[in-house]
C-alpha cells in the first residue's frame, strides 16, 4: 500500500516530468507500429500494386520456351510487344529484325487456357490471357488480295504484287481475350482478358468485344494508316496450302507448293498509346485472328499476372530444380505463393506448356521490397534511441530533484533494491500508459499510410504490437540504467547537505 502510494505522489508532484516521458514513449509506440505494421504488410501491397502493370508470368509452348533460353531472346518469336512498324511498313525491333517478324511454329489450344483457373493458388491468379502473336498486311485493296495464288513462283508475284498495294506489311497481330466470361466446372464464373492486363493504356474508344470481328490499333499505326475508331480496316495475310502429296504447304514430288491470302475486315473501335512498341500492333478478338492465319483453337502464349510471395532462397532453389528439394522443403513451396510455384502448377494442368516469371517484375519487386522494409526498420530503431535517450535524460532530471527525498528513504531503512524498484515502477506505469496509447495511434497511422500510398488498409497482425511492446520494455530498462547507477550512488548523509 505504502508502495502504491508513493507511486501516485510522484505523479502529482512531478506531473509535466511523468508528462513528458509518457508523450515520448507515445511517440516512439506510435512509429514503431505504424512502420512494422506496414513492414508486415507491405510485400502483398506492392505486389498487388505491381501486378496492375502487366503480367508476371509467362506461358509458352515447349519447344518456343527451349529456343528462347537457347537464343536469350525472352518471349517467343513474333511477339507483338518486341516489334515496332518500320518507315516503310515493315517491323523493325530491338533485337533481330527476322525473328520479330516471323509468325510462331508451336502452339498451345486456347480451350485448355481456362484451365490455369484450376490449380491450386488459383484464387491468387487476378486475370490471364490467352495471345496468337502473327502479321498480316494491313489496309490492303486490289483483286490479288483475298484470292489464291497461283503455284510456284506464280503464287508468290501474286502475293507480292498485293502487298505492295497494302499501307502497312508485316503488322504484328495480337489475336487475344478482352473481358471474356469463363464457366468453370466448379459451377464458377470468372473474366479473364486484356481489360483487366493493360490498365495504364490511354484508350480512345472503347475495348473490342470477343468473338467479334472489332479490333483496336496502337496510335502509331492509326496515324500510318490514316483511320479512326468507327472505321474498318481490312487485313490480308499470306498462308500455305497444300500441294502435290503433302497437305500442309510442303513440297511434293514436282516442287511445287502453293499459298494464298487470307483476308479479314475489322471495325476499330479503340485506338490506344501503349507507351512501347505495342503502339504499332493491332489487338484483335482471338477467333478472328485464327481465322486470318487458319490457326483455329491455337494461341502461342498466355499472359498471366498473379498475386505472388516475393522470392526467397527457397524459392530460388526451386526455380532451378524442385527434385532438389526435401519433401518438407517441396511442401512449403508448393504450398507458397512464390512465382516459380504458381508457374509449377500452371505446367502440371497444361501439358507440353513452360510457364516462366517474368524476372524484371520479381527482380524488382524483391528489390523494392527489401528496400523498402529496410527503411522503415531503420525508422524504427532511430525512433526507439531517440526515446531511449529522452527518458533517460528525463528520469537523470527527476532523479536529481528527488536527492534528497529518495536519501530520506535510504536514511530511514529503504534498501537500494527497494529505492530502485520505486523508481523503475514509477516508469513502467507511466511507459505503459503511453506504449497503449502510441499503439492505438500508431494503428491509425499505419491505415493512413495504406490509403495514402497503396489505396487500402493495413492489416495489423498481433505480433506487431507483441513486438513493439518488447522492444519499447527493452529500451526504458536500457534507459533506466543509468538512473539505478544514480540511486545507489546516494548516500543517506546527503540529506544533510540539502540534497
Amino acid at each position: 500500500m505504502f508502495f502504491l502510494k508513493m507511486i501516485s505522489r510522484s505523479f502529482s508532484r512531478q506531473f509535466k516530468r511523468r508528462l513528458l516521458i509518457a508523450v515520448t514513449v507515445c511517440l516512439s509506440a506510435t512509429v514503431s507500429v505504424a512502420m512494422l505494421g506496414v513492414v508486415f504488410d507491405v510485400g502483398d501491397k506492392l505486389n498487388a500494386e505491381l501486378s496492375t502493370y502487366g503480367s508476371n508470368i509467362v506461358v509458352q509452348p515447349k519447344s518456343d520456351a527451349v529456343v528462347s533460353d537457347l537464343y536469350n531472346t525472352g518471349d517467343s518469336a513474333g511477339s507483338a510487344s518486341g516489334s515496332s512498324s518500320g518507315s516503310d511498313g515493315g517491323s523493325t525491333s530491338d533485337g533481330s529484325a527476322a525473328a520479330d517478324s516471323a509468325d510462331p511454329t508451336a502452339f498451345l489450344k486456347e480451350s485448355d487456357a481456362q484451365k490455369i483457373k484450376t490449380i491450386f493458388w488459383a484464387f491468387n491468379i487476378t486475370n490471364f490471357a490467352p495471345e496468337l502473336n502473327i502479321h498480316a498486311d494491313a489496309g490492303c485493296v486490289g483483286s490479288g488480295a483475298g484470292s489464291a495464288g497461283s503455284a510456284g513462283t506464280a503464287g508468290a508475284s501474286g502475293a507480292a504484287a498485293s502487298a505492295a498495294k497494302c499501307k502497312a506489311t508485316n503488322v504484328p497481330i495480337v489475336g487475344t481475350w478482352f473481358a471474356k466470361t469463363l464457366h468453370m466446372d466448379s459451377g464458377e464464373s470468372t473474366v479473364a482478358g486484356m481489360n483487366g492486363m493493360r490498365s495504364w493504356w490511354k484508350i480512345n474508344g472503347t475495348w473490342p468485344k470477343d468473338d467479334s470481328e472489332q479490333a483496336m490499333v496502337g496510335s502509331a499505326l492509326a496515324a500510318k494508316l490514316g483511320v479512326n475508331v468507327g472505321d474498318s480496316v481490312t487485313l490480308d495475310k499470306t498462308i500455305a496450302v497444300g500441294a502435290d502429296d503433302n497437305t500442309n504447304g510442303g513440297t511434293g514430288k514436282t516442287g511445287k507448293s502453293s499459298t494464298e491470302r487470307n483476308r479479314v475486315k475489322v471495325k476499330i473501335v479503340g485506338i490506344f498509346d501503349s507507351g512501347d512498341s505495342d503502339n504499332s500492333a493491332i489487338y484483335m478478338p482471338s477467333i478472328a485472328a485464327q481465322t486470318l492465319a487458319n490457326l483455329p483453337n491455337s494461341i502461342d502464349k498466355i499472359e498471366v499476372k498473379a498475386l505472388t510471395t516475393p522470392d526467397n532462397d527457397l524459392a530460388r532453389k526451386a526455380s532451378k530444380n524442385p527434385n532438389a528439394l526435401t519433401q518438407d522443403e517441396w511442401e512449403t513451396w508448393y504450398c507458397t505463393a512464390y512465382p516459380s510455384s504458381i508457374a509449377y502448377q500452371i505446367e502440371e494442368v497444361l501439358p507440353g506448356a513452360v510457364a516462366k516469371q517474368v524476372r524484371q517484375v520479381a527482380a524488382l519487386q524483391g528489390d523494392v521490397l527489401n528496400k523498402t522494409q529496410a527503411v522503415m526498420v531503420l525508422m524504427t530503431v532511430l525512433s526507439l534511441v531517440a526515446a531511449a535517450i529522452a527518458v533517460a535524460n528525463l528520469m537523470a532530471a527527476s532523479i536529481d530533484e528527488r536527492g534528497s527525498e529518495l536519501a530520506l528513504l535510504k536514511a530511514i531503512g529503504a534498501t537500494d533494491g527497494a529505492v530502485s524498484r520505486l523508481m523503475l515502477a514509477e516508469t513502467a506505469v507511466i511507459s505503459l500508459v503511453g506504449a497503449i496509447a502510441g499503439a492505438l495511434l500508431g494503428s491509425g497511422v499505419a491505415q493512413i499510410v495504406g490509403h495514402v500510398v497503396f489505396g487500402s488498409g493495413i492489416t495489423m497482425r498481433p505480433m506487431v504490437f507483441v513486438l513493439v511492446f518488447v522492444l519499447l520494455a527493452v529500451t526504458v530498462l536500457v534507459a533506466s540504467l543509468s538512473s539505478i547507477r544514480a540511486i545507489l550512488g546516494l548516500r543517506p548523509a546527503e540529506v544533510l547537505h540539502g540534497r
